[in-house]
């Protein structure tokens, strides 16, 4: 009776080999499970770093009015920014020009609303370039090391030497005053910074152990870079950048002020001052708006990179 209960081996085999499989896919759902709890955990916990620092909340705020604003400038803006109404020259704010009319009778809040799209193109595009070969030139210095690295870094250093703003005036006046060429030039002229920092957080994550375990099965160089060190070395750039736009957004509204950025008659906050500074006895509010639309994005931008770093700081896990 018993032995005719008793399922046979090859039964049992497959029973085994059935509980076997099912297990490992329950591991393996376990792992994807506990890896996607970890990310929302680490994306939460970031948050709520960042959340806990008052004023970069407020600076995240009004990054995203004026971007709104920037977006929908042509919804947003009462009057068309190049309008001109000689009749209202200088005039103060009023109920129908609430910041007033410039030194041709142009409404000053509908030039800083498309103004903001100068502002922000210019300051991410350009940080966007500058992190682009900062990233690429100090990964390469810091991975492959040697006379690769002492001669990168004798670029970063050479860059790094020249005053920024004469030198952002002389490559501005070659290739001539335009929106277009205002990015390049300051994108091309800023990336420094980011690329000694990268090259030493690469000299310390080339000698990991998941670095060397790439390289043991054959990984080329190239991939090790994209896939394992420039993603662990990427929070620091990340810092950089949000702390950099305002600085960038600085430097375009200086060339525009100088005359070798953005022309007129489009809409600049560095064009604005520069035409406010004429009347600024007579019409000082033609000067004070756009300053203080300069202000207040800069110190936006600094506030959420300064919350950016401490929610980005390894060494804080609460």
């Amino acid at each position: 009776m018993s032995e005719s209960t008793s399922p046979l081996p090859a039964e049992r085999r497959r029973e085994t080999m059935n509980d076997a499989t099912a297990a490992a896919e329950a591991l393996t759902e376990d792992r994807v499970s506990l890896a996607a709890i970890e990310r929302d955990s680490t994306r939460n916990r970031v948050w709520k770093r960042f959340a806990r620092y008052r004023p970069g909340v407020v600076g995240l705020i009004f990054l995203g009015v004026l971007v709104i604003c920037a977006l929908a400038a042509p919804f947003i803006a009462p009057y068309d920014p190049d309008a001109v109404n000689p009749r209202l020259r200088g005039h103060g704010p009023s109920a129908a020009h609430w910041l007033g009319n410039d030194d041709i009778g142009r409404d000053i809040l509908s030039r800083i609303i498309f103004g903001a799209r100068v502002a922000l193109i210019v300051g991410i595009g350009a940080t966007l370039i500058a992190v682009t070969i900062g990233v690429t030139i100090g990964a390469t210095a810091g991975y492959f090391g040697g006379k690769v690295d002492f001669w990168l870094s004798r670029v970063i250093d050479t860059l790094m030497a020249f005053p920024l703003l004469a030198l952002l005036m002389t490559l501005s006046t070659v290739f001539g005053p335009s929106l277009r060429n205002v990015v390049i030039v300051i994108g091309c002229t800023v990336w420094a910074s980011y690329a000694r920092v990268v090259r030493a957080e690469v000299l310390s994550l080339r000698e990991t152990d998941y670095v060397l375990a790439a390289r043991s099965v054959g990984v080329t160089n190239r991939s090790i870079i994209a896939r394992h060190i420039v993603p662990n070395a990427i929070g620091p750039v990340i810092i950089i950048a949000s702390l950099s736009i305002g600085g960038i957004i600085i430097l375009e509204s200086a060339l525009s002020f100088l005359g070798l950025g953005i022309q007129r008659p489009t809409a600049s906050w560095g064009t604005m001052l520069s035409d406010g500074r004429e009347f600024i006895r007579n019409y000082p509010h033609i000067a004070i708006a756009p300053g203080l639309a300069i202000a207040f994005t800069v110190l936006a931008f600094n506030l959420v990179g300064d919350g950016l770093r401490d929610a980005l700081d390894p060494r804080d896990r609460r």
